[in-house]
């Protein structure tokens, strides 16, 4: 497992995480994301993404649908932020 993804994990435990509003214009509600981040499989790691560090996860939503998942470090702030999810069609 990614030290980026265990550190996001963690905040998101801790309730120290944002929802950007690109990620719930989606359609998927930020619950079915933040439960089901423990279980997500780490797609890659990007730690020189720009403006932030980010992951990507793969994960299942309630209802069975498979979604990639974007999630950001926030440094200076200590938080993790949920960027985006995107259907795998």
């Amino acid at each position: 497992m990614g030290a980026l993804l265990e550190k996001i994990r963690r905040a998101v435990r801790e309730d120290r995480f944002l929802v950007s509003w690109h990620a719930e214009e989606r359609g998927v509600t930020g619950w079915q994301l933040v439960a089901g981040l423990d279980d997500a499989e780490l797609v890659r790691e990007r730690p020189a993404s720009k403006p932030n560090p980010s992951v990507v996860v793969r994960q299942l939503l309630a209802d069975g649908s498979e979604v990639e998942v974007i999630w950001s470090w926030l440094a200076k702030s200590d938080r993790a932020i949920l960027v985006t999810v995107y259907f795998r069609d």
